[in-house]
C-alpha cells in the first residue's frame, strides 16, 4: 500500500494519494487546485489515479477534482448527499472500494456537513484497518465546526448533534492503533483547537482529545459551537464552487511582472494591492491603499479576508515569492492576480513611486496606555472569540478579521484607531485594510495583545 501525505502551512490543509502497489490503481482524497504533485508521485510509483474522493464540500479552498478529472479521466466521489451539478459517484455508508490488495471503506460522518465522510483504509480486505482519513470529522485534538456550511433547512445544532453520533458512535469505535489523517491542521478555521501534529491514533484521541470524551449529547453541542473563529466571507464562495462547475485552474499560468506606471495605474484604477513584504518592511513604507497580507503567515486564508474572490490583485512581493503567492490565492479560487512587482528586502520603493509611500504607525504598549487613560482612542481586537476568552485589554471592542470588511460602520471614526491582535501580523492586515478603506488615524499595536499582557502581569 502506498499512502502519501501532502501538507501546505498556508491553508493547515492535508490531501492524500492511495495506491496499490500490485495494481497501480489509486485514489486522491481532498486534492488542492494544483494538482501537480499527485500526478508526480502517481507517475514514480506507477500508479494511474482512477478516483478522487471528497470527505465534503470544502469552504476554505478550491477543491482539485474537475483538475484531477481533466487530467486523468478520474471519477469523483462524495457522500451520499452530495448535490452538485456535474457527475459523480455517491458513496454509501459501508461501501467498499478496491484498489486490489487495498480496500477503502466508506463511513458517513456527518457533522460538519450533511454530506461528510471518511475513508477507512485497509492493506487487505481481511486486514485490520490501518489508517482512517477524517476530512473534517475527527481533527488531532479536536472536531470540526458544524456552522461553517448548513445544507438545506438544518440548523448549527442539528449538525453538532450529528456529529456527537459520528464521534461517538462511530470514529470512537475504531481500534485504538488505527492512524488519523485529518484534513486540516492548526490555524484551520475550521476547528478551534487543532493540534500541530499531522496524524495520530484513535487511541491517542481517545486519551487527550476534549472533543471526543464521553460527555452528554447536549454538552458535546455546547462544547462545539462555542468559541469557534469567525469565518472568513470567502468561505461560502468556495464552498458554492466545490458544488459546481467552475473553471480550471491554469496550471501554467505565470503573472507578469510590472513596472512602476502599471503598478500606479492598477492602483489608481482600483485594483487591490496586496503586500506581502513583512509586517516591519511594510511598516517602514507602502504604497497607499495596499494591504499588509505576509508572505510568512496564513498569507491564502487571509488574502481571501481582504479582497474578494474574482477581484483584480496587484501583488507587491519580495523577489521570487511572487508566482508562490499567486498560486496561494488561487488555491481559494482567486484567479485575479494581475501582475506583481518585487522590492527587495530592507530596501526602499523606487523613486517614481516616491509620492505614494507612506509609513504605517505602530504604538507601544506604553502608548496604548496612555491613550486608554486618556479615553482618546479607539481600541479594537481582531483576534477570535477563543482567544478573547482567555483574555482580553479593557475598553478593546471585538471585531475579529474575518468579519472586518463587513463591520466597519461600526467602528467610531471621530478619534484615533489602534487595532491588536496576538501578536502583530493579523493586525498589520487589518490596519492596513482600514486606511485602504478611507479611514484616518490607524494604527495597530506592537507585540499585540501578547506584549501587553506580558507588561501587565503582576508578580
Amino acid at each position: 500500500m502506498i499512502l502519501e501525505q501532502y501538507y501546505i502551512e498556508c491553508l493547515s490543509h492535508a490531501s492524500y494519494l492511495i495506491g496499490d502497489e500490485s495494481t497501480g490503481r489509486a485514489v486522491v482524497v481532498d486534492p488542492r487546485r494544483d494538482i501537480g504533485e499527485y500526478l508526480d508521485d502517481a507517475a514514480k510509483y506507477g500508479l494511474a489515479i482512477e478516483g478522487v474522493i471528497n470527505t465534503h464540500f470544502h469552504a476554505d479552498f478550491v477543491s482539485g477534482h474537475l483538475e484531477l478529472v481533466d487530467a486523468t479521466g478520474a471519477w469523483v466521489g462524495f457522500g451520499e448527499a452530495a448535490d452538485t451539478d456535474y457527475p459523480i459517484r455517491r458513496l454509501s455508508d459501508g461501501e467498499h472500494i478496491t484498489l486490489g490488495d487495498v480496500d477503502l471503506e466508506i463511513i458517513s460522518t456527518p457533522g460538519h456537513t450533511w454530506e461528510s465522510i471518511s475513508v477507512l483504509v485497509r492493506e487487505r480486505p481481511d486486514a485490520e484497518p490501518a489508517a482512517v482519513l477524517t476530512g473534517d470529522s475527527l481533527f488531532i485534538g479536536d472536531v470540526g465546526r458544524p456552522d461553517l456550511v448548513n445544507i438545506g433547512d438544518s440548523s448549527t445544532g442539528d449538525l453538532a448533534q450529528a456529529m456527537y453520533h459520528t464521534i461517538h458512535d462511530k470514529l470512537m469505535r475504531l481500534p485504538d492503533s488505527v492512524t488519523v489523517m485529518p484534513a486540516h491542521g492548526a490555524g484551520s478555521s475550521c476547528g478551534k483547537n487543532l493540534s500541530t501534529e499531522l496524524t495520530s491514533t484513535i487511541g491517542e484521541q481517545r486519551r487527550t482529545n476534549p472533543s471526543v470524551q464521553p460527555m452528554t449529547e447536549a454538552a458535546f453541542v455546547e462544547l462545539v459551537t462555542a468559541g469557534q473563529p469567525a469565518a472568513p466571507s470567502y468561505f461560502a464562495v468556495d464552498a458554492a464552487m466545490n458544488k459546481r462547475v467552475h473553471p480550471l485552474l491554469d496550471r501554467a499560468r505565470h503573472i507578469p511582472e510590472m513596472t512602476s506606471a502599471q503598478l500606479r495605474a492598477a492602483r489608481d484604477a482600483g485594483v487591490r494591492v496586496v503586500d506581502s513584504r513583512s509586517v516591519d518592511d511594510f511598516s517602514v513604507a507602502h504604497l497607499r491603499g495596499s494591504v499588509n497580507v505576509g508572505f510568512d503567515g496564513r498569507f491564502a486564508e487571509t488574502g481571501g479576508m481582504v479582497a474578494e474572490v474574482g477581484e483584480k490583485i496587484a501583488l507587491v512581493t519580495y523577489p521570487g515569492e511572487e508566482q508562490d503567492a499567486a498560486m496561494r490565492l488561487a488555491r481559494i479560487g482567486s484567479d485575479n492576480a494581475i501582475g506583481y512587482f518585487t522590492v527587495d528586502r530592507g530596501e526602499a520603493f523606487p523613486a517614481e513611486l516616491a509620492d505614494l509611500v507612506r509609513q504605517a504607525p505602530r504604538v507601544s504598549v506604553e502608548e496604548l496606555d496612555r491613550l486608554l487613560d486618556e479615553d482618546a482612542v479607539t481600541l479594537i481586537d481582531i483576534r477570535n472569540p477563543g482567544e478573547r476568552d482567555l483574555g482580553a485589554i479593557p475598553g478593546s471592542i471585538p471585531v475579529p478579521l474575518a468579519q472586518m470588511r463587513t463591520r466597519m460602520n461600526e467602528i467610531r471614526t471621530d478619534r484615533p484607531i489602534v487595532v491588536h491582535c496576538a501578536g502583530g501580523w493579523r493586525s498589520s492586515v487589518a490596519a492596513s485594510l482600514l486606511r485602504a478603506q478611507g479611514f484616518e488615524q490607524v494604527s495597530d499595536l506592537a507585540g499585540g495583545y501578547n506584549a501587553w499582557a506580558a507588561a501587565h502581569e503582576t508578580v
